[in-house]
């Protein structure tokens, strides 16, 4: 039977009464709560943080339990009373009620998050935006499935068995185009009956994003069963691509099946002052404000242990991808295995064994929950950690190709390139690079943040380098649907912390050769060259403007041309700004001892380490 509709009136908020917002994130393992108040000139900040293991597993099977508990340690911390003895979050009832908050707002991504099954007729073409669509929506894509994947159809019916995901999105075919095509993917679906993750006692969620013309024909195979939903066609005609009407019921289908039959989740929406977001649905929405508000082309990182998602937008097209076998715990021998052990070995100055290295990654992959206790494991735990961000961007520039998802024009025979190196991803063109992630936030010197940003994603050109201070992107990302003002001041306030500027020449490197002169003029006055190979971190205050003039050799290229001299003012982050003579693509020496030496230069140049 299908399941009954949890959508819900929300309540309408006068935002001119909101004071204080408690927010949360029911993660896979952590529930993460924050306080927000409204202070006496008006603007918002974050002031206290709480956290208690997530509940969505038995013997809890209750996800409500962690949010309380969670919230409880705030408003401990708070010195305010936010649950009630019902186990029922407080609202207040006047301006003055030293008891409970004005909005409740949550995200999630406990049980494994949103996942999903996604089919088109063509891998290259309506495949891949069905999966586009999915990805930008928040979920982990288990399976695509199309007509040219080589697999047999009874191959793909058994594959589709296997799974159990949380809603399949069906995608093919142009508008007045092919029918029958669209139905056979319609016809793996139907005798496959896949069975949804979360209970048996509803009908599995179905979007059809296809072909217009096919509906009729997929509502009748789809009928028994499923419950079905037809939106708009994703790809309503060659050079079109339409993702929004797909991404917006796959968030509806979230809120209305998967998490009404989740543990607990019926009494988080009914808590709830607003839909809740899967957590990095809501992490792309506050990434692509900020870089619409600031004009900007963005990227942020969230490395985790399972699982690294590297988030775009550049010239407002948002693409996000799930690299979900590259991981600093669960998933860190598959970094190994997929970079190479050398690979991360080139990052580590300090001598190392190799046995010894395989064996903390063992021990990593047993306790996935430990931290490093001395240097030796701290450099090893960043060389890896670089290989994994490395790995995932590269990874995310092959799926966000240049047919974006706001609807551009291209020709017929690009589309049958879809899948090559036509990425959208502009390293020069990048303006903010976004950390976010236990070993890139937590790292014990935020230069290291730093470096190991440089080192993964080998920004060109003026890139600002930022990192979210406590995981705070999910929480602001559901605000910004109901208070954006408050979203947005806590964003600059409390979230995000500029670490400063890199600033690297593209082009082939001969290490030793000149590279660039630069010049700081402004809050700080200084001036040098670097020679290929070379760094160098100047430290401008945090907030202060100073003007960077770099003039680079022949060959090389700041963003105005091969050997251009280029300016740029810009505000100091908390470290200053990193110049970066060793050329793009980034090339290590070859010879071991030579390596280490230039690792460790680096490493002192950035102070990165007490060498």
């Amino acid at each position: 039977m299908s399941a009954p509709s949890q959508t819900r009136a929300y309540p309408s908020i006068d935002l001119r009464a909101v004071r204080i917002i408690l927010a949360t994130d029911c993660g896979s393992t952590t529930t993460k709560a924050v306080l927000i108040e409204r202070q006496s000139d008006g603007t918002y900040s974050q002031t206290q943080r709480g956290e208690a293991p997530t509940t969505v597993e038995e013997p809890f099977a209750d996800v409500t339990i962690g949010v309380i508990n969670a919230l409880t340690e705030v408003g401990e911390l708070a010195g305010r009373e936010f649950i009630d003895a019902d186990g029922r979050i407080i609202r207040r009832s006047n301006e003055n009620d030293p008891r409970g908050c004005d909005l409740y707002i949550s995200t999630s991504s406990a049980g494994g998050g949103l996942q999903m099954v996604v089919a088109g007729v063509v891998a290259q073409m309506t495949a891949a935006s069905a999966k586009r669509a999915a990805l930008g929506a928040g979920a982990i894509v288990m399976e695509t499935i199309a007509a040219n994947d080589r697999r047999r159809p009874h191959e793909q019916i058994q594959r589709i068995r296997e799974l159990r995901p949380d809603m399949v999105l069906i995608s093919g075919g142009t508008d007045g185009g092919n029918v029958q095509q669209v139905v056979q993917i319609a016809e793996l679906i139907a005798p496959a009956k896949p069975r949804p993750r979360f209970g048996s006692d509803y009908a599995m969620p179905v979007i059809f994003a296809g072909n217009r013309d096919a509906a009729p024909r997929v509502e009748e195979i789809i009928a028994k069963g499923f419950d079905l939903s037809i939106v708009e066609n994703l790809r309503p005609t060659l050079e079109l691509e339409n993702l929004d009407p797909a991404r917006d019921r796959i968030h509806d289908v979230f809120l209305e099946h998967v998490m009404a039959h989740a543990p607990g989740y019926e009494k988080l929406i009914a808590m709830s002052d607003a839909p809740i977001m899967p957590t990095p649905g809501a992490v792309g929405d506050i990434l692509q404000r900020i870089a619409a508000r600031d004009k900007v082309n963005a990227v942020c990182v969230d490395i985790g242990g399972a699982t690294t998602d590297v988030f775009s937008v550049f010239d407002g097209a948002f693409n996000r991808t799930v690299s979900a076998n590259l991981g600093m715990s669960y998933s860190i021998s598959n970094v190994c295995a997929e970079a190479g052990m050398d690979q991360i070995l080139r990052w580590v100055h300090l001598e190392m064994e190799e046995r010894e290295l395989r064996n903390r990654v063992k021990n990593k992959m047993i306790r996935p929950t430990t931290i490093p206790e001395s240097i030796d494991a701290l450099v090893f735990e960043q060389a890896v950690a670089r290989e994994a961000l490395r790995l995932a961007y590269a990874q995310h520039k092959e799926f966000a190709t240049k047919l974006k998802g706001v609807q551009k024009q291209r020709t017929v025979g690009d589309l049958f390139e879809q899948g090559g190196g036509d990425t959208l991803v502009d390293d020069m063109s990048l303006g903010l690079l976004v950390a976010s992630g236990g070993v890139l936030s937590h790292a014990p010197r935020l230069e290291q943040t730093a470096a190991m940003l440089i080192d993964s994603f080998e920004p060109r050109g003026f890139t600002e380098l930022a990192k979210d201070s406590i995981f705070m992107m999910p929480h602001l990302g559901v605000l910004a649907s109901v208070h954006p003002q408050a979203a947005m001041e806590v964003f600059e306030r409390d979230c995000l912390v500029r670490l400063g500027w890199c600033v690297a020449a593209s082009g082939e490197a001969r290490w030793g050769k000149p590279c660039f002169q630069f010049k700081l003029s402004g809050a700080v006055q200084q001036s040098g060259s670097l020679a290929c190979g070379d760094v160098a971190l100047v430290r401008v205050p945090h907030g202060a403007e100073v003007e960077i003039t770099v003039e680079p050799e022949k060959g090389f290229d700041f963003g105005a041309g091969s050997g251009k001299p280029m300016t740029r003012r810009v505000k100091g982050g908390v470290l200053g700004i990193f110049f970066d003579a060793r050329g793009r693509a980034l090339a290590l020496p070859s010879n071991a001892a030579d390596r280490r030496l230039a690792v460790a230069s680096w490493a002192r140049a950035w102070e990165t380490f007490s060498l």
